[in-house]
């Protein structure tokens, strides 16, 4: 069994400092073998923003793999997002910006998704697809096989962004590759169902879990609380534990669970 916990959209510089503290006991608590934080760690990529969430992945006890959000780049200093997009995320936060965790249970991918000229809309390219082929390469056969990444590969119609650049592609190789999970934020909302390499969800190659978080820490609410989600992974079954801020703003709650079963073709609601 693998529990992997899932942070999105920290948001430092709009964020609600009474959910700081509760937020790290909760994770603590949990105990995960891994947290995964898939982008969006500032407002605005001020340096005392990423220190901020520095301050924050050294108070979590469990290994963290971390990727880029939008927010990470210097919006407003046009030639440091142009010629060196990632000097303060690397300076305060890693190095390595799609960096991987093995094991003899899980592969686990990170992809920046991030088009530095781009302020939202995402790209997921053959870079993206090779990346995440060279990863699962040596994946025993009944290992999970997770990606990470800020920007979905899927939305809803009533999601008012673009969706990212090579998605259609992308959900078709990653299907190929047998990916089981992709986990990304970017949309503020909570979401997990499966997705097929086919736009239309029709029947068509093997299905893929996703797991959209919301944003854990922000202000900035599109209608739904604050959020993070706890999976875990055993045998051929998946469970989602979805935590939610509560109203008074003391803390999280468990919210919901949902279940999904794995076989041949993939993923299915259990």
């Amino acid at each position: 069994m693998k529990r992997l916990l899932h942070l999105s959209d920290l948001h430092f510089g709009r964020t609600r400092p009474e959910l700081l503290d509760p937020l790290i006991e909760e994770v603590n608590g949990l105990d995960p073998d891994l947290v995964a934080v898939s982008g969006d760690l500032t407002q605005r990529a001020r340096n005392w923003q990423f220190m901020r969430a520095r301050e924050l992945i050294d108070r979590i006890a469990a290994p963290c793999l971390i990727v880029p959000g939008n927010h990470d780049t210097p919006l407003d200093h046009l030639v440091e997002r142009v010629f060196r997009p990632w000097r303060r995320y690397r300076k305060w936060i890693a190095r390595d910006l799609e960096p991987q965790v093995h094991d003899a249970d899980w592969s686990v991918i990170g992809v920046n998704s991030v088009d530095h000229l781009s302020w939202q809309r995402g790209h997921f390219g053959h870079h993206a697809i090779k990346l995440v082929e060279a990863g699962f390469a040596d994946t025993p056969p009944d290992a999970f096989r997770i990606v990470v990444a800020h920007h979905p590969l899927d939305q809803r119609p009533e999601d008012d962004k673009a969706l990212t650049r090579g998605a259609r592609a992308a959900r078709t190789a990653l299907a190929d590759l047998k990916t089981d999970v992709v986990l990304s934020g970017h949309l503020h909302s909570w979401r997990a169902d499966i997705f097929r390499a086919d736009a239309d969800n029709d029947p068509g190659p093997r299905s893929v879990l996703q797991l959209h978080a919301g944003t854990v820490l922000s202000d900035r609410l599109r209608g739904e609380p604050n959020d993070f989600n706890l999976l875990t992974l055993d045998g051929n079954k998946a469970r989602i534990d979805r935590h939610t801020s509560r109203p008074d703003g003391s803390g999280y709650q468990l919210d919901r669970t949902v279940r999904f079963t794995r076989d041949a073709d993939g993923w299915h609601p259990a």
